[in-house]
């Protein structure tokens, strides 16, 4: 699958404008990490690409097709997890996937419920009411419905919110996996997860693309941006962006990132974290 998103623009009627001449292009098969802080307009892009919204300008295509006009080839070929997803609670967990399934028109829909129920790990709470399920279960019910009918498109806003550490490593093997033949889009607060199995990567703020690229790119553009020094040595200057402060037997020791550097910090190696908040913080002060 090849989606292309061509000087795409989105404005709310009440004239938000939520993104800003978006070009991009995904192709199968890749796993792509979606950043960006709060109201950056990750949402309203998951949106558009779900035929859930229309762009006010510019134009989405999906294997060459204008995705206008046929919304319902695409929405038949996709698995989408919305970050605020609905389940029924009084329903088990196989009553609503069947449900989800006849919604996705599949014909013999009992072995692929068994099957995604098998994938993400529920299969001792397959007759139980989605009401006595964790949060973190209930997270794995709708990463199930997105997985049912094997659609070769998943856009996965916020998939691990909720899971635990070893919920979360379980679920990044999974994306990979699904990845490795189809189109996986990954929108996440956790850098980690990103950072763990995305081989690419796309930042928003403000509506608009600061990057995209691969981690390892984000990263080298951060070296000699990234310094740590002891908090009682630091002055309040400008242009300073702290990411961390860890408290140790000498004090407390702060990492931070900065066009340049203060002659008290020691400069470090980025990690990814560092990159992505350099990245959001200049963009910030600009």
């Amino acid at each position: 699958m090849e989606i292309c998103i061509e000087n795409v623009s989105m404005a709310y009627p009440n004239g938000k404008q939520a993104l800003r001449d978006l070009n991009l292009e995904m192709k199968s098969p890749s796993l792509i990490g979606l950043l960006g802080p709060n109201g950056a307009g990750k949402s309203t892009l998951m949106k558009l690409l779900s035929a859930a919204l229309l762009p006010t300008s510019g134009s989405i295509r999906v294997d060459g097709r204008p995705l206008a006009g046929s919304e319902r080839q695409l929405k038949e070929r996709l698995g989408y997890l919305p970050q605020d997803f609905g389940l029924f609670d009084e329903l088990s967990v196989t009553q609503f996937l069947d449900y989800m399934a006849a919604l996705k028109g599949l014909r013999d829909p009992k072995e692929a419920i068994r099957g995604v129920i098998r994938a993400v790990n529920l299969e001792e709470k397959a007759k139980s009411k989605i009401r006595t399920l964790s949060g973190g279960q209930r997270q794995r019910v709708g990463i199930a419905q997105a997985l049912l009918g094997d659609p070769p498109f998943l856009i996965l806003d916020e998939p691990t919110v909720g899971l635990d550490p070893e919920e979360r490593i379980h679920f990044r093997s999974l994306f990979s996996r699904m990845a490795q033949d189809r189109l996986v889009l990954l929108s996440t607060h956790i850098i980690e997860d990103v950072q763990s199995v995305c081989g690419q990567l796309v930042v928003i703020s403000r509506g608009a693309i600061l990057f995209c690229g691969t981690p390892e790119q984000l990263i080298r553009s951060a070296a000699g941006h990234v310094g740590g020094f002891w908090e009682q040595d630091a002055a309040q200057e400008q242009g300073i962006h702290i990411t961390a402060r860890v408290n140790t037997g000498r004090g407390i020791r702060c990492r931070a990132v900065a066009d340049v550097l203060p002659d008290y910090a020691e400069p470090e190696e980025p990690s990814l974290e560092d990159a992505y908040l350099y990245l959001i913080s200049r963009e910030a002060r600009r």
